[in-house]
């Protein structure tokens, strides 16, 4: 690490007084908006609460340390959760530690091969789906605590909405869903009601978590059954923690490093699957509330992680005591937060097809509460309609010279798998002209189906008897027509 580069690791860790007790307080709102979803999602996996809770714990501070996106609060919590529930049903919590383990290797080699360049194919219209749909199911999951329940949890859910935002209208020094915690716990304390506390979403930590490596057969037959898993749980936790670095990107206006957030993302799970945790990625709910309440540097991530871990262990009576209502309204107002409300008024604006590429992402998300497939749907929708847009480009216009009967052909734009049959139907293999010249100077020819479509209109035109010329290839056409069509060059 150059001079330069250790300059700016130290300032994401610590730029000034008044941004370190930013950070903190920020990170302590982080850990209070961790503790429901993961134990959320650990019941979604299948596994006890505690295994969640050490996770985000030891996630929380290798990321601090290795990642790439300061600010960004992990943990283990999101689609990992769906795709580890069937191998915890399958074979049990030990063969979920090891898969855990090797999607953290999985992940630090696509750090490494710099296969985070391949988020240059999520456009802004699939960016945006991912966070509104992301915001429509945070706010969802918080439905369930507000079913089958008396007045009172309605009541201290009022009040914490009106907590956090009311607050920094007297104070900006405390964030106010800390104020929202602290005042409707020694409210529910000091006046006994039917209310839901934490102590009922699951059994929480007793005891520090211990290093012990998977207790599962160190043989072929068990990398076969955990690959599969580990595999998707890598790519799912990168797609969700890239998802998540790229909105703190846009919120911040910095950039960051995202091959080093998916080497940190892998020492992280690697970490976790060590002390018995399950693997973790990016928490874009949580990580727009720290962003929101001053979080920026390394410090907040760090300070969620350690945070949690005194919240469980050492305050575990207290933390115990907090009514779910207090954290349903955080979670509530993250959810209002990370809609992108700007988007709606966009649609009128922008173009039809990206207002369909984000509601897609966005209902397909919400409709299978899985981030990949709708991230997946929207990348291959914007392919679809940029290839589409494309080939509407794509032209061929005809001239004909009756001195030299020549027809010549003009070609203007990009020739490629999608606009290589239309680009072959503009010709009229039957002339009955003696020569054909085609003009490629304004186009070029991006693949094998392109070089194809060539060949066949070439070979069916001098097959009739008309002599044909290639004119204005230029350098990188050229050489693909030399590699695979080189009869017709």
């Amino acid at each position: 690490m150059n001079n330069s580069s250790f300059a700016r690791y130290r300032a994401e860790w610590w730029d000034s007084a008044t941004s370190a007790r930013r950070d903190i307080l920020a990170g302590m709102v982080g850990t209070f908006a961790l503790i429901p979803e993961v134990i959320a999602f650990s019941f979604v996996a299948g596994i006890d609460p505690e295994v969640g809770l050490f996770a985000s714990f030891v996630i929380g501070i290798v990321i601090a340390f290795a990642g790439g996106r300061p600010a960004m609060i992990s943990g283990a919590a999101g689609s990992v959760a769906l795709v580890a529930a069937a191998l915890v049903h399958a074979h049990g919590l030990p063969y979920l530690l090891a898969a855990t383990l090797l999607a953290g290797v999985f992940q630090i080699v696509f750090g490494l091969l710099k296969l985070d360049v391949l988020m240059r194919f999520v456009s802004r219209s699939v960016r945006t789906g991912f966070v509104n749909a992301l915001a429509i199911l945070i706010f969802s999951a918080q439905v369930p605590q507000m079913l089958d329940v008396t007045w009172h949890t309605y009541a201290l859910i009022a009040a914490g909405l009106a907590i956090i935002y009311l607050a920094p209208r007297i104070t900006t020094a405390i964030p106010s869903p800390l104020i929202c915690i602290v005042a409707l716990t020694a409210i529910s304390m000091a006046f006994p009601m039917p209310v839901h506390t934490v102590a009922d979403l699951g059994r929480l930590p007793a005891t520090l978590p211990s290093l012990a490596w998977p207790g599962v057969p160190m043989a072929w037959e068990t990398l076969r059954i955990v690959m599969p898993y580990a595999l998707a749980m890598a790519a799912v936790g990168l797609l969700e923690s890239m998802m998540t670095a790229s909105v703190v990107d846009d919120l911040t206006e910095t950039s960051s490093s995202k091959a080093r957030e998916c080497t940190g993302l892998g020492l992280a799970n690697l970490a976790a699957g060590l002390f018995g945790g399950i693997a973790g990625c990016g928490m874009i709910g949580q990580t727009v509330g720290n962003v929101r309440y001053g979080g920026r540097g390394r410090l907040s991530t760090l300070v969620a992680g350690v945070f949690l871990l005194v919240v469980m262990v050492p305050l575990r009576p207290w933390v115990a005591q907090v009514p779910v209502a207090a954290l349903v309204a955080i979670m509530i107002m993250v959810s209002i937060s990370t809609f992108s409300w700007g988007s709606i008024r966009d649609l009128a604006r922008h173009p039809k097809v990206s207002g369909v590429v984000m509601v897609a992402t966005v209902l397909v998300t919400v409709a299978t509460h899985d981030l990949a497939a709708g991230v997946a749907v929207g990348v291959l929708l914007s392919g679809v309609f940029f290839a589409f847009k494309v080939t509407r480009m794509m032209e061929v216009r005809d001239s004909y010279d009756a001195a030299s009967d020549t027809r010549t052909y003009v070609v203007t734009g990009q020739v490629f798998f999608a606009s290589a049959d239309i680009f072959a139907d503009r010709f009229d293999l039957r002339d009955d002209v003696r020569r054909v010249r085609i003009d490629l100077t304004a186009s070029h020819l991006w693949d094998v189906t392109a070089v194809g479509a060539l060949e066949d209109v070439v070979s069916k035109m001098r097959h009739h008897g008309i002599a044909v010329e290639l004119i204005g290839l230029n350098q990188a056409s050229a050489i693909l027509v030399d590699r695979l069509a080189p009869a017709i060059s």
